[in-house]
This record gives C-alpha cells, sequence and structure tokens, in this order.
C-alpha cells in the first residue's frame, strides 16, 4: 500500500524527473553540522514524484535547504545517501518496493550518524516507536509540510522534531504505559499479525522540538530526571555521564548541556561518545529512549 497524501501543491501531471546530485560529493562534516554559510543538504526519498518534487519547493524556497536528490524507491535510498551524503535524509515510510523503516536500517547500518527524518501521512503508533528505536531524528506529518524547513534546521541544531499529531500519539503511548515494538522493518513496513501480540512492551517518551511553536525551556542548572531512579541502561556510566544522558533525555542540545553543567560543548561531545559506546546506543535519540523506559 503506497503512502500517498493529498496532492501537496494540487497539480496533476507527472513531476519532473529529479536526480542525484553530481558523483564524487564531498563528505559532509561531522554530525555538529555544516558552516553556518552553507545551506543544509537533503535527500528527499518518496514513492509520488509529485510529492517529492513539491517538497523540494517547499524547502527550498529560502536558500537555506539544498535538495541534492529525489529518489521514488525505498531501495534508493542508500545508494543516494552513500553517493551524496546529505545532512539530512528525509524519508517517506510506506513505499511498495521497500518501507522507509527499512531503507533507514540499512543506511544507519553503514552510517550510525546519519541524520533520518521521516515525512509520513498517518501517525502510526507502531510506526513511531519503530522509527524512533532505530534513531530517526524526526518523524513528521505531511499534512505540516510548510513547517518542513524549520524542522530540518531544527534538526541540524542536534534536536529531535515530531509532527503535532506525533506528540499527541507519544503522549498517549507513555499514558497507557507500554507500547509493542514492531520486530525488524521487512517488506513494506506493515506488520505481521502476531508482532503486536507477542513483542515486550516499553513506553519511549523522548522529549522533542515539535513543527508548532513551543515556549523555549531554559537550562535546568540540576537536571529533573536526577532524582529519578537510575535507568538500567546507565548503571555502568559515571555520575557526570548520567547527569547528561538525563539532560538528552530532557530534551537539551550540547550547547544548554554545556550551560546547565558548566562544561564545554567539546567535553559534552566526548561523554556522550562515551555513553554511546558503552551503552551500544547509535544516537543521542536513542540514549533519550532508553532512558526513560
Amino acid at each position: 500500500m503506497n503512502d500517498h497524501p493529498a496532492r501537496i501543491d494540487g497539480h496533476e501531471g507527472p513531476a519532473p524527473s529529479q536526480g542525484p546530485a553530481p558523483a564524487n560529493a564531498p563528505d559532509r562534516p561531522t554530525p555538529e553540522g555544516p558552516s553556518a554559510a552553507a545551506p543544509i543538504s537533503v535527500v528527499i526519498v518518496d514513492d509520488d514524484p509529485l510529492v517529492g518534487a513539491s517538497l523540494r519547493t517547499i524547502v527550498e524556497a529560502r536558500g537555506t535547504v539544498a535538495v541534492a536528490a529525489v529518489g521514488t524507491r525505498g531501495a534508493e535510498a542508500a545508494a543516494l545517501y552513500e553517493e551524496v551524503r546529505p545532512d539530512i535524509l528525509l524519508l517517506d515510510i510506506r513505499m511498495p518496493d521497500l518501507s522507509g523503516l527499512a531503507a533507514a536500517e540499512a543506511v544507519l547500518a553503514a552510517h550510525p550518524q546519519a541524520r533520518i527524518v521521516f515525512l509520513t501521512t498517518f501517525a502510526d503508533d507502531d510506526y513511531i516507536v519503530r522509527a524512533l528505536a532505530l534513531g530517526a531524528r524526526g518523524y513528521l506529518i505531511k499534512q505540516e509540510a510548510a513547517t518542513l524547513e524549520g524542522a530540518l534546521h531544527a534538526v541540524m541544531e542536534g534536536r529531535m522534531v515530531l509532527g503535532g499529531d506525533v506528540t499527541e500519539r507519544l503522549s498517549a503511548l507513555i499514558g497507557r504505559g507500554a507500547v509493542a515494538p514492531a520486530p525488524a522493518p521487512h517488506g513494506n513496513g506493515a506488520l505481521p499479525a502476531a508482532a503486536s501480540a507477542t513483542a515486550a512492551p516499553a513506553a519511549p517518551s523522548v522529549p522533542v522540538a515539535t513543527t508548532s511553536p513551543a515556549p523555549t525551556v531554559a537550562p535546568p542548572s540540576v537536571p529533573a530526571s536526577a532524582s529519578a531512579p537510575i535507568p538500567a541502561f546507565a548503571a555502568d556510566l559515571t555520575d557526570r555521564e548520567r547527569d547528561i544522558a538525563g539532560l538528552i533525555a530532557e530534551g537539551l542540545d550540547n550547547r544548554e548541556i554545556a550551560g546547565a553543567l558548566y562544561l564545554s560543548e567539546g567535553t559534552v561531545r566526548n561523554h556522550i561518545s562515551a555513553i554511546l559506546q558503552k551503552c551500544a546506543l547509535k544516537n543521542r535519540t536513542q540514549i533519550a529512549i532508553a532512558w526513560w523506559r
């Protein structure tokens, strides 16, 4: 089943062909982000060519984002990422040949620091949990495409972004106290009939930047999570590493963590690298999920 939203620009007919950026594109800077003057490089993969073309128009409107390539099949995602090395890979989830979840898993296996944002039509509970567990930096809804440029900038600042509907679904999942994450992605991303009945319960809660305006949160002097029981995954961390993991779980970026704990951003990055290595995690999103489980 294709994940086709309503036409974003209202036009009919085939979209222009979208090709990859020239070969031998230079490697991108580290996940701390490109220089301020450089536009954010994005690869879009959506099985509806018109949607892909429309998204390109939307995000490039102000010149701060450059779409390096647009693909129409999930199987193209890994190859396009390898060729272009974009700052952000923007993926549809439901595609007929290979789901966005499976494509993301392949990209992250080869490039653990890749920034992947899902853009889909439905805030499906299982897809949300699976996307966050993979290490996605965002899960947005296509009907909110007008906010997409700002969301991409937020991702480059080290924040995670969720659409309004997705945030509501996460709140509901937390309220229930249990979620049944699906097994590894396969096929078109649909879950086997028995998956939700047999998977172990979990309830991830990830403080994020939403695509609608939200109040600015000042960095706390002490993590609010400090008084909470130490999560099992953090048992082998130092006190400082636990402080940082807790602040990541509360949605703070590196600059805010540095200010809260009176550290340099470089020291914060080093501690985060140590946390990832000790806990066998891929990125800060997974730190947040592990903290709140």
